[in-house]
């Protein structure tokens, strides 16, 4: 299997391992597999594949989309790095409000599984990060919402960068946790 895959402390999101074959002239990675990921149990249809450019300091996030048209999100990193981060908001969930974050980079090729009910978000720690995911629904700007991303009881630790962070308006008028417009219930 070219892949491994590791559960996290929510157990839903999954650190995705593939296997980097290498030599003096390059490397080769398949970065995804339907097979594998569903024996992994992530039996998904992705229906859109996005690709962002972004330099340092850039925070986006963190974002999701309401039941009809949630999106689960397989993340990964081709150039730079990012400090990516998941945060369930099932209400009913043990884990409700709770996150998990980690380095994703070209040079790891460590890539990230965000199912439905998660928000989303990522900082940029370089300078021409090239972030790339697929997701299970297409986007649709009526059921696109957000969660502020400095959220006090979320308390989302990012790293500490050399330069402030870079957030857009929408993101920045995102409301808090307990405001914000979810339908995702256990």
């Amino acid at each position: 299997m070219p892949f491994q895959f590791k559960e996290t402390p929510l157990k839903e999101v999954i650190v995705v391992q593939p296997k980097v074959l290498g030599d003096e002239r390059g490397f080769f990675v398949e970065t995804f597999k339907k097979s594998d990921f569903v024996n992994a149990g992530i039996n998904e249809n992705f229906n859109q594949d996005n690709h962002s450019k972004s330099k340092k300091g850039v925070l986006r996030g963190l974002h999701y989309q309401k039941n009809p048209h949630a999106q689960g999100k397989l993340i990964r990193v081709v150039q730079g790095s990012i400090f990516d981060v998941a945060i369930d908001i099932r209400r009913g969930s043990e884990n409700f409000g709770k996150w998990f974050g980690l380095i994703l980079s070209a040079e790891n090729k460590t890539m990230l599984w965000v199912p439905v009910g998660f928000a989303h978000g990522f900082l940029t720690l370089e300078d021409d990060a090239e972030v790339c995911y697929k997701t299970t629904y297409e986007y649709n700007p009526e059921a696109e919402r957000g969660i502020k991303y400095d959220d006090p009881t979320i308390a989302i630790d990012w790293p500490k960068l050399d330069c402030e962070f870079s957030i857009s308006a929408k993101d920045s008028e995102c409301p808090l946790l307990n405001e914000a417009d979810i339908n995702f219930d256990i």
